[in-house]
């Protein structure tokens, strides 16, 4: 009985340990660091959250309101989720890209969703959508 209880705690601790490790990946060159997400046209707008160890790329982002938006999530280190409070955006390594209506102005909160290790309650961001 002890060593299967062993057994599980070992196997918790390998999944914790490993859930913000660094994962190698081949990928054709990331767009220039200011490139939040340009406008791909008059009516909808690309948003790319990139999750590393405990924090995203920008702290905030800005979109136009009256757009669509199309969030894509690139874990560049770890295994991140994202969830955008009050907009119903929902992303993690089954979900990449998700689209929404920014019909609201307002700030929102960017999280990470899926515990990710030591700061995972640390890892924020803001999606601010403007006029």
């Amino acid at each position: 009985m002890k060593k299967l209880i062993v057994l599980a705690m070992a196997v918790c601790l390998v999944f914790a340990i490993s859930a913000c490790g660094k994962k190698e990946e081949t990928k054709a060159p990331a767009a220039p660091a200011g490139a939040a997400g340009g406008a791909s046209s008059a009516a909808s707008q690309d948003l790319k959250l990139v999750a590393s160890n405990f924090k995203f790329d920008q702290a905030e982002y800005k979109v136009k309101k009256g757009q669509d938006i199309k969030v894509t999530l690139e874990n560049k280190e770890g295994m991140h989720g994202v969830e955008i409070k009050g907009l119903s955006v929902k992303l993690d390594g089954n979900t990449k890209t998700a689209t929404f209506k920014a019909d609201k102005e307002g700030t929102y909160d960017i999280i990470c969703s899926v515990p990710c290790g030591q700061g995972h309650m640390t890892m924020k961001s803001k999606l601010i959508v403007e006029s």
